[in-house]
């Protein structure tokens, strides 16, 4: 399992992934939770990255609500600038 953050390309994100969810799958069941912990921060930032990049692009926030599956208010929430 690698502990590199952020991926750089496509390819690194895709493979660290897998890897963590390969890990997830494990019979250690301490092994399993570390590698659900670190699939959860990784899901986050891309998460993150792919909402500030879906506000350049002038998309409203019940638009990325609607594509996330939450209210308007939990994305602004978590996403909005005060």
């Amino acid at each position: 399992m690698t502990d590199s953050y952020p991926s750089t390309t496509v390819d690194d994100m895709e493979h660290l992934m897998l890897t963590l969810a390969d890990a997830a799958n494990s019979d250690d069941p301490i092994v399993a939770l570390r590698a659900i912990e670190k699939l959860r921060k990784e899901v986050d930032r891309v998460e993150a990255v792919a909402v500030r990049r879906a506000r350049n692009a002038n998309a409203s926030w019940q638009l990325i609500a609607l594509a996330l599956g939450v209210s308007k208010q939990a994305v602004h929430k978590k996403y909005g600038r005060s």
